[in-house]
């Protein structure tokens, strides 16, 4: 059967998020508060577990996101709301 696989990655001044899911299941999130990644799997399913490592990545696609947005910011920001 088929199956959905969801990643999001998103940002803003002061906050983050980076999350994956499988068929609307939350698999792993980054918790940039207490620096770590989280597996919220229940004990009855066959645990996945994601590569050593993925809270660093995450991390480093927060600040990658933080740039993009003042990149973006910049770019616009002399752009008139209506033509």
């Amino acid at each position: 059967g088929l199956h959905v696989d969801l990643s999001i990655i998103g940002c803003s001044d002061s906050d983050g998020e980076m999350m994956y899911s499988l068929d609307g299941e939350e698999l792993w999130f980054a918790d940039f508060i207490n620096h770590r990644g989280v597996e919220p799997q229940p004990s009855f399913i066959d645990h996945i577990s994601y590569v050593e490592g993925a809270y660093e990545g995450a991390v480093a696609n927060q600040q990658i996101c933080k740039q993009n947005l003042k990149t973006i910011r910049e770019a616009m920001k002399d752009i008139p709301l209506e033509n």
